[in-house]
């Protein structure tokens, strides 16, 4: 049986960006992942925003990891030409009744450390987008837009650079995690590791169970579909158009690509599975109308017959429907008694944003030093 340094589990752009991690810090990594290609699911079925970090509860991981990874991902980006763009976001209260919610974001914001948001009102909203209707909205500057492929081939790069390994189209089909030993199953062959990384998104907690068997810490997961549109013909807005969020996402909201056209979404719809293998990516274009009437209280104007399906993507979620979205979770022996093995559960929104601080805290938990 082969023996391992560090094995991570999963190479989405949260796992390239811990096994980077861990391999700058001295560690022999080796990325597993199932599919033949890295970052083939969540990492690259979502708006590809740098959010930053005004939605989340104070001093929640999700918030304190937004907020930093926004910084360290534009000074990332900057420093490897990663193709991004800090074209800034307004979110909006379309109606009067709702400018109290906007006020409370704006409080938020600022506990959590974020740039500072700028308050628009109705006539400076005109003024900045004419073709937006909203009674007032919040400006924030260091939201912005980023090549997630881009950004984890640089990892990637980075990872190798340090003498790291990704190796796909190996998935771990079984083993055992016990507070002695690490052990993996792959398709062909066996092995053990020092330090383990379960990073695998959508399909961690089913990864969890058949490591550590069906352990009360183990969360449920939930799957949240979302369907994104995008606009044929000419685009109007220059910067990202929130609404307020909802419970189980941030609303259809309007984002852009690096070349300025302009894509909607993504909505909410709750699978009904257990298992992550049974997902359907495909876009369900009987959802048109539910977009066109949600965009329609921010862009009256829009043409709706210039609307077309795009992509989907889905949510690794741990919370059911009708509940408050959770936090990340990072299950370490603390929760496991499994010292070197961490287990990362709910790594949806703004997983991307902060990938690069989850991996900071990661190789923290782990070895007890930073990057």
């Amino acid at each position: 049986m082969e023996k391992l340094d560090a094995v991570v589990i999963g190479a989405g752009v949260v796992g390239l960006a811990i096994g980077r991690a861990l391999a700058q810090a001295g560690r022999e990594v080796l990325v597993l992942e199932k599919n033949a290609r890295f970052g083939e699911e969540t990492s690259a079925r979502n708006s590809e925003v740098i959010h930053a970090g005004l939605y989340y509860p104070q001093g929640s991981l999700k918030a304190r990891t937004c907020v930093r990874g926004n910084r360290l991902l534009y000074a990332y980006c900057t420093e490897r030409n990663i193709p991004h763009q800090a074209c800034g976001k307004l979110l909006v209260a379309t109606q009067a009744a709702q400018i109290p919610q906007l006020r409370a974001l704006q409080d938020k914001a600022r506990d959590n450390g974020c740039v500072p948001l700028q308050w628009l009102d109705k006539a400076a909203v005109q003024q900045l987008e004419p073709a937006l209707r909203a009674e007032a909205a919040l400006f924030s500057p260091s939201t912005g837009i980023i090549s997630s492929h881009e950004l984890m081939l640089a990892l990637l790069t980075d990872l190798e650079a340090a003498g790291g390994q990704l190796v796909t189209a190996n998935e771990v089909t079984g083993g055992r995690v016990e507070p002695a030993n690490t052990h993996l199953q792959l398709q062909d062959y066996s092995l053990q590791a020092r330090l383990l990384v379960n990073a695998a998104g959508l399909h961690a907690p089913a990864l969890a169970k058949r490591l550590h068997g069906d352990a009360d810490w183990i969360p449920q997961p939930a799957f949240a579909k979302g369907h994104y549109f995008s606009l044929s013909g000419k685009n109007p807005f220059k910067h990202l158009i929130y609404p307020l969020p909802e419970q189980a996402g941030l609303g259809v909201h309007l984002t852009l690509d690096l070349q300025g056209r302009a894509r909607f979404g993504p909505d909410v719809e709750w699978l009904n599975i257990q298992d992550a293998a049974e997902i359907d990516y495909r876009v369900d274009a009987s959802r048109r109308d539910a977009f066109v009437a949600a965009i329609h209280n921010y862009w009256p104007d829009m043409d709706k017959n210039a609307l077309q399906p795009d992509y989907a993507g889905v949510r690794p979620k741990i919370t059911s429907p009708g509940s408050d979205a959770a936090d990340f979770y990072l299950a370490d022996a603390s929760v496991h008694a499994c010292e070197g093995v961490i287990h990362l559960f709910g790594i949806e929104s703004p997983g991307l944003t902060a990938s690069l601080a989850l991996a900071e805290e990661v190789v923290t938990r782990l070895t007890g030093t930073g990057t």
